[in-house]
């Protein structure tokens, strides 16, 4: 494993990485509330997008466009996505809103994982739809505000680091650890901003 790192860390281009070093620092904005995080998610996913073009990745490449697209409504919703246009506040969602989300986020992941297992030679086909519709859903909550996002991050991301040993990319499982701790440090700092907010009302 350590040779492996190693020869991940040799064979990391520039741009590479440049997109995971500001990949970093969106997830730990975020987890500060901090509203610089969608800047800097914009240049990592922009970075990204690059970098999974030159290696022919295009579902990655897709899904940094959305995430390059979601920086610009993450950084408007922030400013301007309250009530009457004003700072958007932290809010939690109801059971209700829950299940939609795993209804949705579990469709999806049947059909995609279904057509990837039979029109294509995709391994783990299922855990990789998961990952990728769950990530879809759980960054528009992210730009919603949605206390539970973090929760939802936390299940993607250690199913991230076991799909990446499985596929023996280290880096990239390191990466996913490193995004599950501060996960977990993002949640409780949201839950106190919401309950400070509540409170003071």
């Amino acid at each position: 494993m350590i040779e492996s790192l190693n020869a991940a860390w040799q064979g990391t281009s520039n741009l590479e990485l440049i997109s995971v070093i500001f990949g970093l620092l969106y997830v730990v904005l975020a987890a500060r509330e901090n509203i610089w995080c969608w800047p800097a998610a914009l240049i990592g996913t922009a970075t990204g997008v690059i970098v999974f073009w030159d290696v022919s990745l295009l579902m990655e490449m897709a899904l940094n466009v959305y995430y390059a697209g979601m920086a610009i409504f993450g950084w408007w919703q922030w400013q301007k996505g309250g009530n009457a246009h004003s700072e958007l506040a932290i809010s939690a969602w109801g059971l209700e809103k829950h299940l939609s989300a795993a209804a949705i986020i579990a469709v999806l992941t049947l059909v995609s994982g279904f057509i990837l297992e039979a029109k294509t030679q995709a391994t783990l086909p299922y855990v990789d739809s998961f990952t990728t519709w769950a990530a879809v859903v759980t960054t528009w909550m992210v730009a919603r505000k949605i206390l539970e996002n973090w929760l939802y991050w936390i299940v993607i991301d250690i199913v991230g680091v076991w799909l990446f040993f499985q596929k023996e990319l280290y880096l990239y499982a390191l990466l996913f650890v490193l995004y599950t701790i501060i996960a977990c440090f993002g949640y409780m700092n949201w839950r106190r901003n919401f309950r400070n907010a509540a409170s003071s009302t």
